[in-house]
């Protein structure tokens, strides 16, 4: 089987830049540990001039230039159309596209299978940014319509699910995202009293908040520390959060860590007591997912797509976003018990391994192609 698989993917894979470009190093590298498929990844590069071809862990990337100044301009724009001819040239026998290329690929008679990672327009609400709500709309109108021409879409969360409903015509199939197995394979060192964030600094990831539950909790007399790995996405809304970590004192307790790769991760990971995330609007964090392979316990928004990866009380809490005394008071529980703290963590590796572990999302998802494929010739 012939495989184009049209994706964000990273300069260098061992160091993807956000989840898209993680599940597809992920994903590309369990279908192709499969040995059945013939897999040409195609993606473009901002910094590209001309095509070029890589071999990677015996794939082909393709990259092509950004034919486009803005995202949705190169989605649905020149970059269609450049995308669009490249993947007739490879005469694939099933296209999967990810993010903004289900866009891209748009109308072309030929199998296809797209995975949507987020609601660019839900994303964009909470933005924090200018005309956020002239453009959230712009794009919900546009990724309307791409929803509604997929055949065949995978949800990775049922929030997906929900918000596709009376919209999506094709085949929806229930597959999370996959994470890299070494995450299967930390082994647990907990540093005292240590919670752990990884997620771009900005107001739809909520920082603020997380820091406002820490205030709380060391005035309440708990010796904990907040370590914050992610980019600092937005200028104002960091100095925000800076402001607040002076205010409070909190400089000693709170780490902005900046970007850091996986390697990092994994060593936050194997030596922290509790991950938080509480986002506004999240589908399926990938920050969560490799908690619980971690095994360890999580605290998340009790919205979106996030009560679909948390079993509240069993591997981890839910809680309102906004309010930083109920994440506090869930992160209390967790700080103060360490065999809550085990329990949780365990309940959580024993969910992801069946969820999350690669080679069972890429059996999945390889049968997906093959309902695609038989699904088009069929017509």
């Amino acid at each position: 089987m012939k495989l184009a698989f049209a994706t964000s993917f990273p300069d260098d894979p061992a160091a993807p830049a956000g989840g898209v470009e993680a599940v597809s190093v992920n994903l590309v590298e369990a279908l192709a540990a499969g040995g059945d498929l013939d897999i040409d990844v195609v993606t473009t590069d901002r910094r590209c001039r001309c095509a070029r071809v890589e071999p990677w862990n015996g794939v082909r990337v393709h990259r092509l230039p950004w034919a486009g100044g803005s995202m949705l301009r190169n989605a649905i724009g020149p970059g269609r159309g450049q995308v669009q001819s490249y993947l007739r040239d490879l005469e694939p026998d099933v296209i999967h596209a990810h993010d903004t290329y289900g866009l891209v690929v748009q109308g072309m008679p030929i199998p296809r299978v797209f995975t949507i990672h987020g609601f660019i327009h839900g994303d964009t609400l909470v933005s924090g940014e200018r005309f956020a709500r002239l453009r959230s709309w712009i794009w919900r109108r546009v990724e309307t319509v791409g929803w509604a021409d997929q055949p065949h879409i995978i949800s990775i969360s049922p929030y997906v699910r929900e918000r596709l409903r009376g919209i999506a015509t094709g085949v929806i199939h229930d597959i999370d995202n996959p994470i890299a197995e070494r995450f299967f394979d930390v082994a647990q060192a907990g540093r005292h009293l240590t919670i752990f964030s990884a997620a771009v600094v900005t107001p739809r990831k909520n920082t603020l908040a997380l820091v406002d539950a820490v205030a709380e909790l060391t005035a309440g007399g708990i010796d904990c520390e907040l370590r914050l790995a992610g980019s600092l996405g937005d200028e104002t809304y960091v100095r925000q959060v800076r402001q607040r970590i002076q205010e409070g004192g909190l400089e000693p307790r709170v780490s902005l860590l900046g970007k850091i790769g996986t390697e990092q991760v994994l060593r936050e990971l194997a030596a922290t007591s509790v991950f938080a995330l509480v986002s506004l609007e999240e589908n399926s964090p990938m920050g969560i997912e490799e908690a619980m392979a971690a095994g360890v316990p999580v605290v998340t928004s009790n919205r979106c797509g996030m009560p679909y990866m948390v079993r509240d009380g069993e591997s981890g809490f839910l809680v309102d976003a906004n309010d930083p005394h109920d994440i506090a008071r869930r992160l209390r529980q967790l700080l103060e018990s360490d065999e809550l703290r085990r329990s949780m963590g365990a309940k959580g590796k024993e969910i992801a391994l069946d969820r999350f572990h690669p080679a069972k999302v890429a059996a999945r998802t390889r049968e997906v192609y093959l309902q695609a494929i038989e699904d088009f010739h069929r017509k």
